[in-house]
């Protein structure tokens, strides 16, 4: 079966004083058997995986570059994310894709990267609320599934994430059918491509996951876990979405 994976983006969130939140969430989901990823800002991998160092909860990067060095001014090498503690890294992120033009090559370009360093990429998909308008969905999907996933993808080292862009930050979700819809065809084109592997990737939805929705999401086929934003940024707010998934 696919690994079970609670993911935190704090996008552009969080200063020092934040990392306060990290005991509590340590304590409250000291029983659960699934995965837990926290993925701060880059100012805060290091003191982040520090602060995390012997607990359950890995540590990983929003961004990379895909090379491994150079002339490239405030962007972050898998390298360096590595060297500061982390162990995944967010790729493809639809505010990536929107804000920097980030387009499919260049996010399969930065999976290699990842891996090359031995880190597991989790690679995002979806479409904007224009294309689920038109009925593009499926198709938007399955085409960066395929253009932004690599030939090497394994289920040890990429997470699938799907997330609706129109669903993200807005408290809307989409219903259980589209959303068994995206997953049940993502987990067919994953299988037939990667065979065994594309079967146990981790498929993550997210868009507006609370703990008020979060059971009934993880219920959903084929979901194994989510990919959270500003749910995760307290302790409160996220572990009942880490033991929803738990008990899923």
């Amino acid at each position: 079966m696919p690994k079970k994976l609670a993911a935190g983006n704090w996008k552009m969130n969080g200063l020092a004083a934040q990392l306060a939140e990290l005991p509590a969430l340590v304590d409250a989901i000291a029983d659960t058997s699934c995965d837990v990823l926290l993925c701060p800002p880059a100012t805060l991998i290091d003191r982040m995986s520090s602060a995390l160092a012997g607990t359950s909860i890995a540590t990983g990067g929003q961004d990379c570059h895909a090379a491994a060095s150079g002339a490239h001014t405030g962007d972050t090498s898998t390298s360096m994310l590595k060297d500061a503690g982390a162990s995944y890294v967010i790729i493809g992120h639809s505010e990536r894709r929107t804000d920097h033009g980030e387009t499919d090559a260049d996010i399969a370009a930065k999976a290699e990267a990842a891996w090359a360093n031995g880190l597991i990429a989790v690679i995002c998909v979806g479409e904007t609320e224009a294309e689920r308008d038109a009925g593009d969905a499926i198709s938007v999907v399955s085409g960066q599934l395929a253009a932004s996933i690599p030939d090497g993808a394994t289920a040890a080292n990429s997470v699938i994430a799907y997330e609706p862009v129109w669903a993200i930050g807005t408290g809307r979700v989409p219903t259980t059918e589209q959303i068994i819809e995206i997953h049940d065809d993502m987990r067919a084109k994953l299988g037939a491509r990667f065979g065994d592997e594309g079967t146990e990737m981790s498929l993550l939805y997210g868009g507006s996951v609370k703990a008020g929705n979060a059971a009934e999401i993880f219920g959903v086929t084929n979901v194994n876990g989510a990919l959270v934003g500003g749910a995760s940024l307290k302790a409160a707010d996220f572990a009942p979405i880490v033991l929803a998934l738990d008990a899923s």
